[in-house]
């Protein structure tokens, strides 16, 4: 088997961006012992993991659902840090549920990752024979994730032919195989359970992966088992603690991280880059560059294009905002995160995911409601003698490829429309209650150099995963390493922070790493 390719003798490295693929692989590259400067266009911390900051609160404006917290404790170990030595310390808790699920038929399910409680609920909902067939679906999911994660997830790769470069890989690869990985998802889950309800819980993860349920690769199981089996984290003070605690331990080993720091330029001797230019005139000299922005951006800071065209992933509509607990207080769905799915189902993902113009936004719209508040009573806030928790609602939608739509002039109206449905679905007062201080849309997205405005960066098509994705090192620039979604291994916190790592190994950084998707001894 080929050694993989590496960045030799860089001691000086600039990371560009500090979400959190920037300050994973920056944390493993200084606990290696090199100087390393992060440089952020931003005043804050947290790329993709932002924040809103509305009158009184504020409210993670990114994602919301973490997964797999061993992998931010790995990043933190590298530089001798933990969740208790940060400051402020990282406190995170496991979700009981992970999520409540709510469904047209007026029924609803909590989705526990714990077997036990799992099977109870699915025989509440569904029936004995159901809670069967999930067991064996579990299982399924599980075989599936161990056999890509450390070989197809957590690895680098300079060629698909590494899929089958040792004997080892071969191994792996053939099993995937045997257990359907390179089927369809959405035809491989019906075959393991029969209730609509739980086949719709069991795939909408897809949407991650920017694929509908019924064309993406069975591989993505692999987050239904981080989603629903390995189990779904609070953290106390927002998904923005984490990027913050990830930037503290940094510059506590020595790091440093400036912000407000947009770059301009990389400067170029030859092939390699030798400095990165900010637009304040400031000059970083480096040996090697970490760029972690989204492609369009790092594509604009290279000098040749890249010819090979991306396609994007869907995109989202997201309010944020707060509303009154005695308005709350009225609902049923009383859980940090909450699927509110529409009747319809695979046209919802035609509508969201067509190409070239022909997207349109769902009739019948499937939601994430996000109540923070419920997993930490420290955000809520008092306004004019009136207690408030603040809320978010997120609707999938297609990105500017798929529909040009004016959001400048679609925002108010499409906002509107949520609150009314939502008022229809049993979410009393949402329309006069929800004070919505900010609407992201695609466009929100687009100006902030993100492909077709999608948060959710390139799409997982078969010829844009694994080795057949944007590859962290290109031969063209020899020193220049890729991180964050739009390189390996793809969209979602786990992943972005497993790229980081995966760009720190291209930088001659080795470690011992550890088994993944057990109980973290750092959580609360």
């Amino acid at each position: 088997m080929r050694p993989l390719r590496t960045v030799a003798g860089a001691e000086r490295i600039v990371v560009v961006g500090a979400g959190l693929a920037g300050l994973s692989a920056a944390l493993h590259l200084r606990g290696n012992g090199r100087e390393v400067t992060v440089l952020e266009r931003d005043r804050a911390v947290g790329g993709r993991v932002g924040t809103h900051a509305g009158p009184g609160y504020e409210i993670d404006n990114g994602a919301t659902v973490l997964t797999m917290p061993e992998l931010i404790s790995d990043a933190l170990a590298a530089v001798g840090a933990d969740f208790t030595s940060v400051d402020p310390p990282l406190r995170i808790h496991p979700m009981t549920p992970a999520y409540h699920a709510r469904f047209a038929d007026g029924s609803s399910l909590d989705v526990y990752s714990d077997p036990d409680r799992m099977v109870a609920e699915v025989t509440r909902v569904c029936g004995p024979d159901e809670a069967r067939r999930y067991l064996r679906l579990r299982r399924w999911l599980a075989d599936i994730f161990d056999a890509e994660f450390a070989r197809f997830m957590d690895a680098n790769f300079d060629s698909p032919l590494d899929l089958v470069g040792s004997a080892d890989a071969a191994r792996d690869l053939l099993r995937l195989v045997r257990l359907g990985g390179f089927g369809r998802l959405g035809a491989r889950v019906n075959r393991k359970v029969s209730d609509p309800r739980l086949r719709r819980i069991f795939t909408f993860q897809a949407l991650y992966a920017g694929v509908a349920p019924a064309r993406a690769l069975a591989v993505y199981a692999a987050i239904a088992h981080m989603d629903t089996s390995l189990g779904v984290f609070s953290v106390d003070g927002g998904m923005r603690s984490v990027a913050r605690a990830l930037a503290d331990a940094l510059v506590t080993a020595g790091g440093t991280v400036r912000l407000g720091a947009e770059v301009a330029d990389l400067e170029f001797e030859g092939r390699r880059v030798v400095a990165v230019r900010t637009v304040d005139g400031d000059r970083h000299p480096c040996d090697a560059v970490v760029l972690t922005p989204d492609l369009p951006v790092v594509d604009a800071l290279l000098p040749r294009p890249r010819r090979r065209p991306t396609v994007a992933s869907p995109s989202a509509v997201v309010l944020h905002g707060t509303v009154p607990t005695s308005v709350t207080a009225g609902w049923a769905a009383g859980h940090h995160h909450t699927i509110d799915f529409g009747s319809a189902w695979e046209d919802t993902f035609a509508e969201i995911t067509a190409r070239r113009g022909r997207g349109r936004l769902m009739r019948d719209p499937s939601l994430l409601i996000t109540r923070p508040a419920l997993s930490d009573p420290g955000l809520l806030l008092t306004r004019d003698g009136v207690e408030h928790e603040p809320l978010s609602v997120l609707a999938p939608c297609p990105n500017l490829d798929s529909a040009p739509f004016d959001w400048q002039e679609l925002a108010c109206p499409y906002s509107a429309e949520l609150c009314s449905v939502l008022e229809r679905r049993g979410y009393g007062g949402i329309t006069a209650g929800f004070r919505i201080d900010r609407v992201d849309t695609p466009r929100t997205w687009f100006d902030r150099g993100m492909i077709a405005g999608s948060p959710f960066g390139g799409a997982h098509l078969f010829r844009q995963t694994g080795p057949f994705r944007r590859r962290n090192l290109d031969p063209r620039y020899p020193n220049v390493v890729l991180a964050g979604s739009g390189t390996v291994p793809g969209v979602g916190v786990p992943t972005v922070l497993l790229s980081g790592r995966l760009a720190a190994e291209r930088l001659g950084v080795t470690r011992p790493r550890r088994t993944v998707g057990g109980a973290d001894p750092g959580l609360n």
